[in-house]
């Protein structure tokens, strides 16, 4: 069994004449906490959406589980453990995080749209839906609807999706994004309190929480690699700091 639970090789992206994506390689170990920094417009997100299947690459190879999934849609890609936060869409907005949790379980677990009269019959379902609803701190909004909760706690709802869907690979997308101060403490301890056995790839801008949770970085700028390294190796590296850093995040090494 390969150490690493995903592996992207060479990966090239293309629109037109613009290279967005120059080469990329990157290797997420397994239980890793590896974060994917660097400045806007470094190429993160088409990373992501190549990573997740959204696009398709130009050249290279997507390994997940030592299986080849560069071509595969990206509800395959779920079904085969590789799970991205995603915003809250309409269907969850009019529905509660107890209702919401309890559908993505069941349809998890092969029950389809008999989700809802499952949540009473299937008790396998309802304990599930409580344990994400303690672990990520909804227990109290659990039958609000989702529409009218504090941003913090919808942001959390949606790692809390993810996390029903039973990921492999974690692709956590800059989680405390426009969360408010007096509600970041919570999301951040719950992001640091995620599965040993899920292996998380955090794109973020905070700093704060990129050093506080990885224990492995890449550095990605104009659609490459700039460099890969430690948590203590990205904070010393004087082209990062060049690049990206800047002198406000010299405290960190």
């Amino acid at each position: 069994m390969s150490e690493h639970v995903l592996s992207a090789q060479g990966l090239v992206k293309r629109f037109g004449g613009i290279t967005a994506t120059q080469n990329v390689t990157l290797n997420l170990r397994r239980g890793a906490r590896h974060a994917l920094i660097g400045p806007n417009g470094a190429g993160k997100t088409t990373l992501i959406n190549l990573l997740t299947g959204v696009l398709e690459p130009t050249e290279g190879t997507i390994i997940l589980e030592g299986e080849d999934i560069s071509r595969l849609a990206p509800y395959k890609r779920v079904r085969r453990g590789m799970v991205r936060t995603f915003q809250i869409n309409q269907l969850f907005a009019s529905m509660t995080p107890l209702q919401t949790l309890a559908l993505v379980v069941a349809q998890q677990r092969g029950l389809g749209a008999r989700w809802w009269p499952s949540l009473g019959s299937h008790a396998a379902v309802a304990e599930r839906a409580e344990q994400l609803l303690a672990q990520f701190h909804l227990t109290e909004v659990m039958n609000q609807k989702t529409e009218v909760l504090a941003y913090g706690k919808r942001r959390l709802l949606e790692i809390a999706i993810a996390l029903a869907c039973e990921p492999r690979v974690l692709l956590l997308d800059e989680p405390v994004a426009g969360v408010p101060a007096g509600e970041r403490e919570e999301l951040l301890q719950t992001v640091a309190a995620l599965p040993a056995d899920v292996s998380v790839l955090l794109i973020e801008h905070d700093m704060d929480l990129v050093f506080s949770f990885a224990d492995r970085m890449t550095v990605l700028v104009n659609g490459a690699v700039l460099t890969e390294g430690t948590p203590e190796e990205i904070a010393a590296d004087p082209e990062v700091k060049a690049v990206y850093l800047g002198h406000g995040e010299e405290a960190h090494g």
